[in-house]
């Protein structure tokens, strides 16, 4: 299998990336910044430059023809101002659908946010803006018919060590969840074509990931 994977310098996409190398997998991060490409090499992941605030659908789908999926894990990070919030998180994830469209790879994940949402009243301007990016782009990756998208949506992130256990459902209830553990299920959902169409939230928990994936996808 063969994944491209935007965003993939981030946290999240350096552990997906791994994991995929660990198994066997190819992974293709792509990356704004070339001096970050050793970094994919020692996570096993072919790195390409390719800034997807800038790029074109040409570009990206020319990197994407031939992958199996493609997964949205970019994001603007919480340092950056109200504008990357919609040019990265919203624009950036639009534009790797409308690529994956173009080169014909169906199966697409997206990892979001938990309260997402494009109509979002949260309090502070900045992640106010950031929810309504995500939110939006979450509604433009559902409406298209011709990619197979799971929208995954995390609570609060930690960097503790993941568990292999968590609560994967359309609501979990708020809670926080390791990186390591996102990127299992990540993993997991790739090889459960059957969660195509769900939008997930995703918290520790008490089930191991491969249940909770089956789970949801019998669900």
């Amino acid at each position: 299998m063969r994944t491209v994977i935007a965003g993939g310098h981030g946290q999240i996409a350096l552990r997906l990336e791994r994991l995929l190398a660990a198994r066997g997998d190819s992974a293709t991060g792509l990356i704004r910044n070339p001096d970050q490409a050793g970094d994919l090499r020692a996570a096993g992941a072919e790195p390409v430059a390719l800034d997807l605030e800038s790029a074109t659908v040409e570009q990206v789908a020319s990197v994407l023809r031939g992958a199996d999926a493609a997964v949205f894990a970019a994001g603007a990070g919480p340092g950056s101002g109200i504008a990357r919030k919609t040019t990265v998180d919203r624009d950036a994830a639009v534009l790797l659908a409308d690529a994956a469209e173009s080169a014909g790879v169906r199966r697409f994940l997206i990892v979001s946010s938990m309260g997402a949402d494009a109509d979002s009243t949260y309090p502070d301007e900045t992640f106010r803006a950031y929810l309504q990016a995500k939110g939006a782009a979450d509604d433009a990756i559902r409406a298209r018919s011709a990619l197979d998208w799971t929208v995954l949506r995390p609570g609060s992130l930690t960097d503790e060590p993941g568990t292999g256990r968590v609560r994967l459902a359309p609501a979990t209830g708020r809670g926080s969840v390791p990186r390591d553990d996102v990127a299992a299920v990540l993993v997991a959902l790739l090889d459960a074509p059957r969660t195509a169409g769900a939008t997930l939230e995703l918290v520790s928990g008490d089930t191991a990931i491969d249940d909770a994936v089956r789970s949801a996808a019998a669900g």
